[in-house]
């Protein structure tokens, strides 16, 4: 049996330990690969960076056979399984010798991802918690949103230190040790499975078509290609936009510190508002950013405007878009639901910094780029907005 009020916090932290060892081990350590694997294996950047492509692609198409696994009562076989299979592509990864076979091994690590990162996890405490889920999300995010701070500095040093195939060997040893006997432990007595209809006599197939989940997608999908696009261009934006170089520095650094600090605001004060007028504010705080940007070229106070904003909304928006199909869709399919996002998030993630570079000239710089992300950001604050109206619940 499982209580519907108040999540367990204790489950919540543990789960939230191995979210951070996930995300710092996997996805951050992997720009700590490219040189020494490219200087092995004598690859370009444009070849070693379609590895990532390939695991951001494999876990959108897992996604959604993952969600329906757990939407069945299968919770922990997937996530034990799934960070069992993020300890064998690490130990993979240690024994490349080919071009081949480093792609062979992303493809396999995006498709463990798919099974340990935060579409299942949030899905899962949705189940477990229906009555308190927002607020174990939270807490997961905002430990998550950590693992660079840990994981980048003490990756590289085990780079440095071991060489890269013996640092896999150890992140593939905490995977073994730590995440899997967490998750196979933590994880006993799931709920059961999900009926194939809800209690409002929605399947999954209808659900997949309803006004409220298509909205929801424009929404997640939209701010995906935006939180996607403005990364890897950042600085050179901002070289760009004529700011000196401290600052050029600075607002990137600065940036992940903002997220969390709007996760941690989330958690002590969102009780004092409804959550779905937040819902609605929240993702407006995007485009704001983006409109600072666009109007204060050579500005540092746009460029702490930009920090600020878009900071708090990159921060907040993981929540927002990690519980929308459970408020306004459904909370009983919220595994598949979200599943079924995967691959459309997958799609713009890798097109979205792509079109941001196309878009640039020489005259014109990033600024109809920029608008164009403008245009984007505020149809889906709006698209969420609808749904919200058109909600099933």
């Amino acid at each position: 049996m499982h209580d519907k009020g108040r999540h367990d916090r204790r489950l919540v932290l543990w789960l939230s330990l191995a979210q951070l060892i996930t995300w710092g081990s996997v996805f951050y350590t992997f720009a700590l690969l490219l040189a020494p694997v490219e200087r092995e294996l004598g690859l370009t950047r444009a070849q070693s960076s379609l590895a990532f492509s390939l695991a951001l692609l494999a876990e959108g198409v897992f996604a959604y056979p993952v969600g329906r696994w757990i939407d069945r009562g299968h919770e922990r076989a997937v996530m034990t399984g799934g960070s069992l299979l993020v300890a064998i592509g690490l130990v993979a990864h240690a024994n490349i010798h080919s071009a081949a076979a480093f792609y062979a091994v992303w493809t396999l690590l995006g498709a463990a991802l798919a099974a340990t990162l935060y579409t299942p996890v949030f899905a899962i405490v949705t189940r477990r918690y229906p009555d308190d889920f927002r607020r174990a999300i939270i807490t997961l995010t905002f430990l998550g949103g950590l693992a660079s701070t840990v994981f980048i500095p003490l990756s590289a040093w085990l780079v440095a230190a071991c060489g890269w195939r013996d640092a896999l060997w150890i992140l593939a040893a905490v995977h073994l040790l730590v995440c899997v006997p967490l998750h196979a432990i933590c994880l006993r007595g799931a709920p059961a499975p999900t009926p194939v209809h809800s209690t409002s006599g929605h399947s999954p197939a209808t659900l997949l078509r309803s006004a409220p989940y298509l909205l929801i997608t424009v929404f997640v999908v939209g701010m995906m290609a935006i939180t996607a696009a403005i990364p890897p261009h950042l600085i050179s934006l901002l070289r760009e936009s004529g700011l000196r170089e401290a600052w050029v520095i600075a607002i990137p650094a600065t940036i992940g510190v903002m997220q969390v600090f709007g996760r941690v605001l989330l958690f002590f004060f969102e009780h004092r508002f409804d959550l779905h007028v937040a819902n609605r504010w929240i993702p407006l705080l995007i485009p704001l950013a983006l409109a600072a940007l666009i109007a204060g070229a050579a500005s540092p106070l746009a460029g702490v405007a930009f920090v600020v904003l878009y900071g708090l909304g990159n921060g907040m928006l993981t929540i927002v878009k990690g519980t929308a199909v459970a408020q306004y869709v459904s909370r009983e399919h919220v595994a598949s639901l979200n599943g079924a996002l995967g691959l459309p998030q997958a799609v713009a993630r890798a097109i979205a910094p792509l079109l941001l570079g196309v878009l640039w000239t020489q005259q014109a710089g990033y600024r109809w780029g920029l608008a164009l992300l403008l245009v984007v950001a505020m149809v889906a604050a709006a698209a969420l907005v609808l749904a919200q109206r058109r909600s099933l619940l």
